[in-house]
C-alpha cells in the first residue's frame, strides 16, 4: 500500500507555479475507494481507502486535517493485513502542511514518521518496528510538500489550460527524500465515479524518477473536469503487477 499511495500521490501533483489558492477542498469532505490488484489476470478487490478532511483549531491557528487510510478488507486480512493512515495538517489556503504523520501496518511490518515543517527545514521522526527511534533533519525545496497535502494541492490546478502532451516538473518529499516527477496532460475522458454517476475528467500521465512506477504512460489518473477535481480512477503499474483505485462514494463536496 506504501507503493500505491506514493504512485497516486505522483500522479495529483504538480508545480505550484500553475497552482491557485485553494477554492475547491473543504472540510467535510469524503472519499472512499475500491484498491484492486491484477491477481493472476484478474482484477480483484483487496482494500478501502478513505480520504477525509476536516478543520482543527489550536491556540495559534485553524489547520485543514487531510487524512488517508488504507485497510484490507477481512477476507484478505490473512493473506496480507494492511492498515495505514497517513495524515497532514495543512494551511486552509495555500495547503502548505507543518506537520505530517504516517503510521503503517503491512503484513506484520510497522512504521511511524513525523515531519515538522518549518520553512524549507524539516524535523523528522522515524520508528522502525521496534528498533530505536531515529531523528533527522534536512532541507527541501520551497514548493515541496509531503505526500498527503499534495494529493489535494492538485484540486487547485486550472487543468482545463493545459494543453495536450503538455508536461510540468515538481518535487515530492517521501520516505525524507525529494522525488522529482513529472506530469503529461492526455486530455479528456469519461470514466465512472461512484456515487457521481459519469463524469468528464482530465486524464494524467506520470513519470517519475523512481522505482515505484513502471512502463510509459502506464501510470494514469483520472479527475474530474469541474471546479472539484475529484480522483474518480487511478491505473497504475509497479514492479510486482498492475492495480487500480476506483471511487466508489464521494461525500461532504
Amino acid at each position: 500500500m506504501k507503493k500505491i499511495l506514493l504512485i497516486l500521490t505522483v500522479l495529483l501533483v504538480t508545480n505550484s507555479v500553475s497552482s491557485q489558492a485553494n477554492k475547491a477542498v473543504k472540510s467535510g469532505e469524503k472519499f472512499i475507494y475500491a484498491a484492486s490488484y491484477n491477481m493472476s489476470g484478474l482484477m480483484t478487490q483487496l482494500a478501502q481507502v478513505t480520504m477525509q478532511t476536516e478543520t482543527v483549531k489550536t491556540s495559534k491557528n485553524t489547520l485543514l486535517h487531510l487524512s488517508c487510510q488504507a485497510t484490507t478488507y477481512s477476507k484478505w486480512d490473512s493473506f496480507f493485513k494492511i492498515r495505514d493512515v497517513y495524515e497532514s495538517f495543512v494551511n486552509p489556503l495555500t495547503l502548505k502542511p507543518s506537520l505530517y504523520k504516517r503510521s503503517i501496518d503491512e503484513g506484520g511490518y510497522t512504521k511511524k514518521e513525523k515531519y515538522v515543517f518549518k520553512g524549507t527545514n524539516v524535523n523528522s521522526t522515524v520508528t522502525k518496528r521496534k528498533r530505536p527511534e531515529t531523528q533527522k533533519s534536512f532541507s527541501i525545496g520551497s514548493n515541496t510538500q509531503d505526500v498527503i497535502s499534495l494529493l489535494y494541492k492538485v484540486r487547485t490546478i486550472d487543468f482545463s489550460k493545459f494543453k495536450v502532451g503538455q508536461t510540468q516538473s515538481m518535487m515530492i518529499v517521501f520516505d525524507e527524500k525529494e522525488i522529482p516527477v513529472t506530469l503529461k496532460f492526455m486530455g479528456n475522458d469519461t470514466v465512472s465515479a461512484g456515487n457521481l454517476g459519469k463524469k468528464e475528467c482530465y486524464k494524467i500521465s506520470i513519470g517519475a524518477k523512481t522505482d515505484a512506477l513502471r512502463g510509459k504512460d502506464k501510470n494514469l489518473i483520472w479527475l474530474t473536469a469541474d471546479t472539484k477535481k475529484i480522483p474518480a480512477l487511478l491505473k497504475f503499474s509497479i514492479p510486482v503487477g498492475t492495480g487500480q483505485l476506483t471511487l466508489t462514494s464521494a461525500t461532504g463536496i
